[in-house]
């Protein structure tokens, strides 16, 4: 199909309303970047003289339950108090689930487009799935150079029937795979606070889980776009599972941006928003974006995991006991959800809605 890629509306509609995405200006045989993908210089990527962060280094979880507990909690909750990323290996999840994983993603975005986009949001046949390009591109200055599926999770049985079928099994097994080595991360950070969650709160902490598939087609020129632009989770925990390309850069505390290089079989968490508030901001959520890359297309597939809706949300009565003083207020967590799908991506600025007046 030929595409007017001189025309914003018409290239607006191709790529977003009809579901074509990112991928489907690649395959018309696009050769340079279209104007409304070309990113403001100032957060466009340079990875020349690029640093690689501490978070190379991963965590080994099978010794949380050993004689090194002590000191595998202490490498957590430093990352977490710090950087706010951290890898990890021994997790529970198998290698070969991995690369299915990866492989799936492959399959679902390879798909012809009127295959996607029955999942696009105004026509998806239920709730439970999205497929769409960029987070808000209405909104953006410039659209971002992804396209993604989200498979929401209420029950194996609505999962498995209504999840798309090239993927469905393959990452519903990596999210129940993955949940007891969440909860088990949630228990270290809050045993640091003094915190011991009863099982009914940690699962309406958590109630909320939903696995994406991130698709960042090969770009002509990257230097002029971005994969993903500067935000924070908005969530509890995030488990991402990147491919052998990379292109996650995490925000260093002096302003800097240091990649998190892909590890064979590790698996990368992060703390969200909704961990900062609960902890009062000893917890940092962590700024992160990707890049994009022409030396290949790239997959990532992260978990989220965020309170129910209807949950209450705010620093823990423990922790502002500690501190004297509560940073964040109390407010229900739909409409910190609405607030932050509400506006483009601009660092850590949603978190501006939950600080204490």
């Amino acid at each position: 199909m030929a595409v007017n890629y001189e025309d914003q509306t018409i290239l607006f509609d191709f790529v977003v309303k009809q579901g074509n995405g990112v991928k489907g200006l690649i395959d018309s045989g696009m050769s340079c970047v279209p104007q409304p993908f070309v990113q403001p210089p100032s957060e466009r990527i340079a990875t020349l003289n690029g640093q690689t962060c501490e978070a190379a280094q991963p965590i080994d979880l099978s010794q949380l339950d050993g004689p090194h507990h002590k000191e595998v909690a202490k490498q957590i909750v430093e990352a977490a108090e710090t950087l706010g990323f951290f890898q990890v290996v021994n997790h529970g999840v198998s290698i070969e689930l991995l690369e299915l994983l990866k492989t799936s993603a492959h399959e679902f975005f390879a798909q012809p487009p009127e295959k996607k986009a029955i999942y696009l949001k105004e026509v998806s046949p239920n709730k439970l799935v999205k497929y769409g390009t960029s987070f808000v591109p209405e909104k953006e200055k410039a659209i971002e150079w992804k396209d993604y599926v989200s498979m929401l999770y209420t029950n194996d049985h609505e999962a498995l029937q209504h999840w798309p079928q090239p993927c469905r099994e393959v990452a519903l097994a990596f999210l129940k795979s993955s949940m007891q080595m969440v909860k088990r991360v949630v228990e270290v950070l809050m045993e640091d606070v003094g915190v011991r969650l009863e099982e009914e709160r940690m699962n309406s902490l958590m109630g909320t889980k939903m696995v994406n598939m991130n698709y960042y087609p090969t770009c002509p020129s990257p230097e002029l776009t971005i994969g993903v632009g500067r935000h924070s989770d908005m969530g509890m925990l995030t488990v991402l599972l990147q491919d052998g390309i990379g292109g996650l850069y995490v925000r260093l505390d002096n302003g800097d941006w240091a990649e998190i290089p892909p590890l064979n079989g590790a698996l990368v968490i992060n703390v969200g928003d909704t961990l900062q508030i609960l902890s009062n901001g000893k917890y940092k959520s962590a700024e992160h974006r990707v890049r994009t890359t022409n030396i290949g297309s790239r997959v990532s597939v992260p978990i989220f995991t965020a309170p129910n809706p209807s949950e209450k949300i705010g620093p823990l009565p423990q922790v502002v006991k500690r501190d004297g003083v509560a940073r964040y207020k109390e407010l229900l967590f739909q409409d910190y959800m609405n607030n932050f799908f509400s506006q483009p991506h601009d660092g850590k600025k949603s978190l501006d809605f939950a600080r204490a007046d």
